[in-house]
């Protein structure tokens, strides 16, 4: 039930991802450069969580996705060809970026708590849902 939950999640942060990348409006160069970073992380916290969807992985995955999102931060301080080739694609620019900006990574950890407390959440609807399976061995 939490992997129906997480997938269900991602398509509300899937296109809200996308807005924010694309978002026209006031603020817009900050909503599409630096809080979109926010809603990067979610998603795959989200998605490793669809994979494994036990209480027990959100801390490795939270924390794993944080790490991963960091270095591939400072991996835009490297201008390798392959890594250009990359980023010359809309897929490559979106999943590794394209300029290196110290600020981003308050972005990163907000995603992250806020990454952790969303799936926690999810393990938390999980224990209610009418049919969720319980730990008392006599039920």
């Amino acid at each position: 039930m939490a992997r129906t939950y997480a997938i269900i999640s991602l398509l509300i942060v899937v296109p809200l991802g996308f807005g924010l990348k694309f978002y026209p409006g006031p603020l817009g160069e900050w909503v599409n450069n630096s809080l979109g970073g926010t809603a990067y992380v979610i998603f795959w916290c989200l998605a490793l969580f669809v994979v494994w969807p036990r209480r027990s992985a959100i801390n490795p995955i939270v924390i794993g996705v944080l790490v991963v999102t960091c270095v591939l931060e400072t991996m835009q301080l490297a201008d390798h060809p392959v890594l250009a080739r990359i980023r010359g694609t809309f897929l490559g620019r979106t999943l590794l970026g394209t300029t290196f900006v110290w600020s981003d990574f308050i972005y990163y950890v907000l995603g992250a708590v806020l990454g952790r407390l969303w799936l926690s959440a999810l393990c938390r609807l999980e224990r209610r849902a009418p049919d969720a399976p319980t730990d008392r061995p006599d039920a």
